[in-house]
């Protein structure tokens, strides 16, 4: 991969809105640990975004908590005086307890401290989630609105899709939000599509072990795009246009001669023109006008599409603050009922590991390559909420594996070893580590295969 042929721009600003992101979620998942822990008389020693092994990028100490930026952006931590945790401080447990220590709280306070940080994500998720559908309501694309069908790719296309069909259907259930349609293929394991083809409705059947070549080849979107036509909404500075001019409004058809109907049509004939002057053939009113026009090393002429939204047009439903708690609480449900979905599909084997896990650049490239403050905010939400289910999991080293501990002391009213504490985090940890390397290098692998 060429570092020339990278957009810096974009890459600049997907890891803005992951690093934003990303601070917000430690930041109040550690927050939800931090304030019980003072509640209820404990001492917290240090308070950090980021891990910092060796030093830190800034830290200043405030009473008895020093609070800092570390330089792994793996996550945060509070420490607790008295309490096992990624510290691994063997010498402070080596002395008695102290009243102010963790250690030395009753258990269902401990169990309280434990939990914060998932509680505060699921209530962020909760309140995002309200946000998002109170401020900028539910736009969808209905299904009945693609009147020029979809385009389909070879995926698609091998199980029987074809360009201009529209699909309308799902095991027999309508569709009316054409966004829907992937997602629920993959999350339902749809066994077959209804289609309406030239008139006609009929059924398409999904093989098995198709869902497994979706989740390998990433094909969460793009499977299935709209078909709409090439129309010009403005031009670029950038654009270098020898002969003619292209105006707002202007649809185009063909490329040095060649006809197109629709955009992904277009877009492959232009890629396959990179760097080299091609004549265009636009639509104007009742008039036909011709285009000399460059296409640059990238496949692009620099002139900006109308919105395939605007062309096709959206349905946009509003709702006052009262009605989106209910929707927005709704949505939590459904976001952690698909995670866990996908988490079921992955252990069951429907889908390989290698061809589902990704490390943070996963994560951060899932975040567009312009500022979009609905895509940040609802994308944080579902995040808030895998973190919270991630965190709860009864895994030592984590949230849950402590919170369970506690649970069993609770029970049986014996409390764990701090021996045995401490070679549970051991190995927790070194799992979670781990998984994170393998996740990582499954990324690096990506990137440069």
């Amino acid at each position: 991969m060429s570092l020339l042929a990278i957009d810096w721009v974009s890459v600049g600003v997907k890891s803005g809105q992951f690093i934003l992101s990303f601070s917000i979620l430690v930041v109040l998942h550690e927050l939800g640990h931090f304030l019980p822990a003072k509640w209820f008389g404990c001492r917290v020693e240090k308070f950090y975004l980021f891990f910092n092994p060796w030093f830190s990028l800034w830290k200043k100490k405030k009473g008895e908590t020093e609070y800092g930026l570390g330089w792994i952006p793996f996550g945060g931590y509070v420490k607790i005086a008295g309490m096992i945790d990624e510290s691994m401080d063997k010498e402070q447990m080596k002395l008695p307890p102290e009243p102010w220590e963790f250690r030395s709280k009753p258990a269902w306070q401990r169990l309280i401290i434990m939990i914060g940080g998932v509680v505060v994500n699921i209530l962020l998720a909760i309140v995002i989630f309200i946000g998002i559908t109170w401020v900028w309501g539910d736009e969808q694309l209905p299904v009945k609105n693609l009147k020029y069908g979809v385009s389909v790719d070879s995926l698609a296309k091998s199980i029987g899709l074809q360009d201009g069909d529209n699909v309308v259907g799902m095991d027999g259930k309508i569709i009316e939000n054409f966004g829907t349609i992937e997602s629920e293929m993959v999350l339902t394991e749809a066994k077959r599509l209804q289609v309406v083809r030239n008139g006609q409705t009929m059924n398409i059947g999904i093989p098995v072990g198709f869902m497994k070549s979706i989740v390998k080849q990433k094909k969460f979107s793009g499977m299935l795009l709209p078909r709409y036509p090439v129309i010009v909404d403005s031009v670029s500075k950038s654009a270098t246009i020898t002969q003619g001019e292209l105006l707002k409004g202007d649809t185009l058809i063909a490329i040095n001669g060649q006809y197109f109907n629709y955009y992904h049509e277009f877009d492959i004939l232009k890629k396959a023109k990179a760097d080299s002057m091609v004549v265009l053939t636009a639509i104007r009113g009742n008039d036909t006008v011709y285009v000399k026009a460059l296409v640059n090393e990238k496949g692009s002429i620099g002139f900006f599409q109308k919105n395939l939204l605007k062309i096709l047009g959206t349905v946009t439903i509003k709702y006052g603050f009262i009605e989106s708690i209910p929707i927005g609480v709704t949505r939590c449900v459904e976001t952690l009922d698909r995670y866990v979905t996908g988490l079921k599909q992955l252990f069951t084997g429907k889908v390989n590991a290698s061809d589902s896990l990704g490390s943070v650049i996963s994560i951060g490239n899932t975040f567009p390559g312009v500022w979009d403050w609905e895509r940040f905010w609802t994308l944080t939400g579902i995040f808030s909420i895998v973190l919270a289910f991630m965190n709860i999991l009864p895994i030592p080293a984590l949230d849950g594996g402590h919170a369970l501990f506690t649970l069993y002391e609770m029970i049986s009213g014996r409390k764990p070893g701090d021996k045995f504490m401490e070679y549970a985090q051991m190995a927790g940890m070194i799992l979670l580590m781990g998984l994170m390397a393998y996740a990582l290098g499954l990324d690096f692998w990506r990137l440069f295969k």
